[in-house]
């Protein structure tokens, strides 16, 4: 993405038409980046999330977004391969192997592709808090990336 001059001197991002986010399983993170840039970004702005293969629906993604209003109630896991649209403005990586993935998908495309490398909250143990306490800190993390890179910051206080 390019910095734009504003009339005032001072850059800004352009916002991108197109994202997907990329993980391993679709199930966690990958989701979780898709909620959150579909609360954030400007309408018409296509989002969607893919995994290197299709996990399954994790229950904790879905207590943590509800207590910022999101939901991804409906989202199944899906991999690459099920994608609807093939061709994306911005890929973000969340997972090295997702990375290296998206790099070879996209090798002979324009098509920039940035790693933010986010933990992976599924390894958590401890009481059911503790282990909320893993996937808000993974939520958080990415509100503030996707604010900074994407769009305005949601509340995301617990």
């Amino acid at each position: 993405m390019s910095a734009l001059e504003t009339d005032k001197g001072q850059a800004t991002t352009r916002s991108p038409g197109s994202v997907l986010f990329m993980c391993r399983m679709n199930a966690v993170r990958s989701p979780m980046a898709e909620a959150i840039a579909r609360s954030v970004l400007p309408a018409g702005t296509y989002v969607a999330s893919a995994g290197i293969r299709p996990g399954e629906r994790d229950p904790f993604v879905q207590a943590v977004l509800e207590e910022v209003g999101l939901s991804i109630e409906r989202h199944l896991p899906r991999s690459l391969e099920e994608l609807e649209d093939d061709y994306f403005d911005l890929i973000v990586t969340l997972a090295p192997e997702a990375h290296h993935a998206a790099l070879e998908l996209t090798r002979s495309s324009a098509v920039e592709v940035i790693y933010w490398p986010t933990p992976d909250p599924t390894v958590a143990t401890g009481t059911r808090e503790q282990i909320l306490s893993s996937y808000r800190e993974v939520r958080n993390h990415l509100a503030a990336l996707i604010e900074r890179r994407l769009g305005p910051r949601i509340s995301v206080s617990s």
